[in-house]
């Protein structure tokens, strides 16, 4: 079994770990840190996800031979790194309140399914009925994991599966059905205690739109006025919090890079962060566009993201509840085309955790609180 841990489960939350603190102002204080074993070329590094109600961080970093491998950060600094059996390489996306984690692994025929990882350390694979690929993005606190997978053909249909082993299969109508296109639900905040889940669909054209499922199966479609009808343009949720707010990015008809707010009701607000940037991307990452890309929210609807400015560059942000934008860059974050911040959750007290990049392409893990 490859399941391995830098500590015991039982002592997994007894000892700190190094980390660099800085207080950035009255009010900031930023943490960073690598996992054990993480390497220091180009592309490898720590790269941390989600952060739970309780502080635990999840993620997946790059060791010194280019394989990934699954993390876990408690609040005192201290890490557990697994793999599921038969991985090659463990990413991870998802953890709730508990601690449980789920993401996804390739095996040595470069197949990919998904795993669920209980704090007591023992981990589950699992595939739903007829994939030929399974991509696991999130778990909420009554254990209900939302992902999607590919058929024969490449299509992807969008999954929930229940702590009973028993799956719930899903598409859009209108979702394409050749490869790469379909149903796609997203990671780490996409599927709320309630049991809404949100992401997008792609369709025929590759015009993306968005959609939100609720409890009970119910799918509601959207389009944020202002996007585009091209290939890679239209419509991206991202994230949805317990009250149904669902946030995200659009990208209009010139490929820029806008964030919306839609509340539970359907009411639109776009957002633009000063400084965006309103030119072409360069495909990688987040940064697939320049300008503002929304990534989580929480309860209070607090949203954190990322903007990608004239650059390519990459910083991180928070928008209020009332609307006021404030923004942030990671001490030794790189300033060239896909260095920098990069912001992709935060919690119900108002920690936001992401990784930056510096000047030499390599990914550290970063903890913001104030």
């Amino acid at each position: 079994m490859k399941f391995r841990t830098w500590m015991s489960s039982a002592a997994m939350c007894l000892f700190a770990a190094l980390a660099i603190t800085v207080q950035t102002s009255a009010r900031e204080k930023i943490t960073t840190f690598d996992v054990p074993g993480a390497g220091t070329g180009n592309g490898q590094g720590t790269n941390a996800i989600g952060v739970n109600a309780r502080g635990l961080i999840v993620g997946y970093y790059f060791d010194q031979n280019n394989v990934s491998h699954g993390f876990s950060r408690c609040p005192n600094g201290a890490f557990t790194t697994f793999d599921p059996p038969g991985s090659i390489n463990t990413f991870t996306f998802a953890i709730n309140f508990e601690g449980a984690i789920a993401g996804f692994y390739y095996d040595a025929e470069n197949m990919i399914h998904g795993f669920l990882r209980t704090p007591d350390g023992t981990i589950t694979t699992f595939d739903p009925p007829g994939s030929m690929g399974t991509i696991v993005g999130d778990i909420n606190d009554f254990g209900v994991i939302a992902g999607y997978y590919y058929d024969a053909t490449g299509a992807a249909h969008g999954f929930l599966r229940y702590p009973n082993g028993n799956f719930t299969a899903f598409d859009i109508s209108g979702a394409g059905t050749a490869a790469n296109q379909g149903t796609f639900p997203q990671f780490f905040s996409a599927l709320n205690l309630a049991g809404a889940s949100t992401g997008f669909y792609i369709d025929a054209s590759n015009v993306y739109h968005g959609f939100v499922r609720a409890p009970n199966g119910e799918i509601t479609t959207f389009d944020v006025p202002g996007a585009g009808t091209g290939a890679i343009q239209g419509t991206y949720p991202y994230s949805i919090n317990k009250k149904g707010e669902t946030i995200g990015l659009y990208v209009d008809t010139n490929t820029v890079g806008h964030g919306f707010v839609r509340d539970a009701n359907g009411t639109i607000t776009t957002v633009d962060v000063p400084g965006a940037g309103t030119g072409a991307g360069t495909g990688f990452g987040f940064g697939f566009v320049q300008g503002t890309l929304p990534l989580g929210n929480n309860l209070e609807g607090v949203v954190t993201g990322i903007y990608v400015d004239q650059n390519n560059a990459s910083h991180g942000f928070l928008r209020a509840i009332n609307g006021e934008i404030t923004t942030f860059d990671v001490p030794g974050a790189g300033t060239g085309a896909d260095q920098g911040t990069y912001a992709t959750s935060n919690n119900v007290e108002g920690a936001i955790t992401g990784l930056y990049i510096d000047a030499n392409n390599v990914s550290h893990g970063f903890l913001r609180v104030h």
